[in-house]
């Protein structure tokens, strides 16, 4: 792989059923320092397209290249275990330095790392699921739906902040909103058409 390119899907074939794939020679390269974003209805296959990339689905065909990644998923409530505190969740995936500083850019109160996600509102869930994937300082962001749970202005605010990252990382977002992907990507995949 060339070395700003974090991940390469190349002739992916995949379907649940042998006689109709959701994916039929398909390719994707993304790159350190850019926005990919998967727009489709409901069922289409984008939900699929991210277990492919984790590994945890097979394809039938093509290859899926990788470098380390991270996903902010579309319910926090079920990316965070429902007994354990925010921060020792947080703590047991990566380190914890600069998280005052990544707390502060996305307007979390430090007391809520404290606090079991139950506690939180799904907002601020979710904005704490976008600070544990900043700290882990992967190559690639996986981001299902990434600010649905968010009022508008805090999902500008947090769009703003994955994008001032972005030297650091590649972002594929799964997204129902084409105005925020037309707004933040540099290329936008329009797929079950």
């Amino acid at each position: 792989m060339n070395s700003d390119i974090v991940l390469e899907i190349n002739n992916l074939y995949f379907g649940y059923n042998k006689n109709k794939f959701l994916f039929k020679d398909f390719n994707l390269k993304l790159k350190k320092g850019e926005i990919i974003s998967v727009v489709g209805k409901s069922g289409v296959g984008k939900t699929t397209l991210f277990s492919l990339i984790r590994g945890e689905l097979k394809p039938i065909k093509g290859h899926i290249k990788c470098l380390r990644l991270s996903q902010i998923f579309q319910d926090p409530y079920s990316s965070f275990h429902p007994s354990y505190t925010i921060l020792s969740q947080i703590k047991d995936v990566c380190n914890t330095e600069n998280i005052e500083m990544y707390m502060d850019e996305l307007n979390l109160q430090i007391d809520l790392l404290n606090k079991l996600p139950y506690e939180l509102s799904g907002g601020q869930l979710q904005r704490c699921s976008i600070l544990r994937v900043l700290l882990m300082k992967s190559d690639i962001i996986l981001a299902d739906e990434p600010t649905s749970a968010l009022d508008n202005i805090v999902q500008l605010d947090t769009m703003k902040l994955l994008i001032k990252y972005l030297k650091y990382v590649g972002i594929l977002i799964i997204t129902h909103d084409e105005y925020l992907a037309k707004w933040c990507s540099n290329k936008i995949i329009k797929i079950g058409e």
